[in-house]
């Protein structure tokens, strides 16, 4: 038998439940589909992303976010996306071009958390990436 990973929904914790609902709403536009005050936890979506917030656990030590890695979003429209953000984020790094064929930038969460968001050199600008390095 095979085992099929049919999505993968990330569980971020915090202290300020309401600030990360309001970060993900307010500057990603994400949706709240799902809320429990009882239970200090919120699900959140855009498009095919969905994302957990929720309290610390009782079972689990915690005093501040302690994630090393990043959260890397594929969109359809990197520069969009970056002009809608950055004057209201936590720049990690702006808008670049990198040369494994990415055009990417990121920013921290109100948490701490980094967030990273790309799209493959080429897509939707109108240029292709021979035109680019000739440009460049």
């Amino acid at each position: 038998m095979t085992v099929v990973f049919t999505s993968l929904r990330p569980m971020l914790c915090t202290r300020n439940l309401q600030g990360t609902i309001d970060f993900y709403t307010k500057q990603l536009g994400f949706e709240l589909v799902g809320f429990s005050s009882a239970d200090g936890f919120a699900s959140l979506r855009r498009d095919a992303i969905e994302l957990m917030v929720a309290l610390p656990n009782v079972h689990l030590p915690f005093e501040a976010p302690a994630f090393t890695g990043s959260l890397y979003f594929n969109v359809s429209d990197v520069a969009s996306l970056w002009a809608s953000v950055k004057d209201g984020a936590q720049v990690v790094y702006p808008l670049e071009d990198f040369y494994y064929g990415m055009r990417e930038f990121a920013i921290y969460d109100n948490n701490g958390y980094m967030l990273k968001f790309a799209q493959p050199l080429g897509a939707h600008d109108g240029s292709s990436d021979c035109e680019r390095r000739q440009s460049g």
